[in-house]
């Protein structure tokens, strides 16, 4: 699939049911099937939805409104996917809306009986974008099978917020509206960890940078002359 601002009609969707100049931010909810990321949405959002396609698919989607403190926050629930790799419609959708919807912040729900597998789809998103919170969901569950995990510790690994919930117990939910606003209005700063790859990976990464931003400068050196 190609890899540009269009690919799912992103200019279309921002200016059809979302003015986004209503609210002070925007929320981005990611993460796999059944981890409880649209029960995190129904709760913090309540009645105040709205539901219906992505531009040009069959994919539903889900906006809704927040009021915390003094600000307004709109969620977006985009598609729970796997991965970000673009093999399906899911993917695609999200991979996109995560680099070209322009969300103030994305929350990522995991499951906190599948932790590791759920880290996966974190990572791809910290490739993407630096405004992450991890929001580790189905304590409940974890408690049953006697899981424990160490919030603090998590999130010096990850050099990301994170939060624990239920998302079914809506009290559980308010340490995530709390970092939700205070990261979004500054009080605390994201810096995922960098994704180091094999040698020859980076070494080809680094190749392909340099030729992006060689373009890049021949690119408005041709707008310059252009523009004279």
């Amino acid at each position: 699939m190609g890899f540009t601002n269009s690919t799912t009609d992103f200019i279309e969707y921002k200016n059809s049911f979302v003015k986004k100049n209503e609210y002070d931010f925007t929320i981005a909810l990611a993460g796999n099937p059944n981890v409880g990321k649209s029960t995190v949405f129904n709760t913090l959002t309540g009645m105040h939805q709205h539901t219906g396609n992505w531009p040009g698919k069959t994919v539903s989607t889900a906006s809704g409104f927040c009021k915390y403190k003094d600000k307004n926050f709109l969620l977006v629930d985009i598609p729970g996917t796997y991965s970000l790799m673009s093999n399906s419609e899911e993917e695609e959708i999200a991979r996109d809306y995560i680099c070209f919807g322009n969300p103030t912040l994305t929350v990522v729900v995991v499951d906190a009986t599948c932790l590791e597998r759920n880290l996966n789809l974190v990572y791809q998103i910290f490739e993407i974008t630096k405004n992450v919170i991890v929001c580790v969901n189905l304590l409940d569950e974890a408690e049953k099978k006697g899981i424990k995990i160490n919030f603090k510790q998590l999130s010096e690994e990850l050099g990301v917020p994170v939060v624990g919930t239920t998302a079914s117990k809506p009290k559980t939910l308010k340490k995530l509206l709390d970092t939700i606003y205070n990261v979004c209005t500054g009080s605390i700063t994201s810096n995922p960890k960098k994704v180091i790859y094999s040698s020859v990976i980076e070494n080809c990464l680094d190749s392909l940078e340099e030729k992006l931003n060689y373009s890049r400068l021949f690119i408005k050196m041709d707008l310059f002359k252009i523009n004279r």
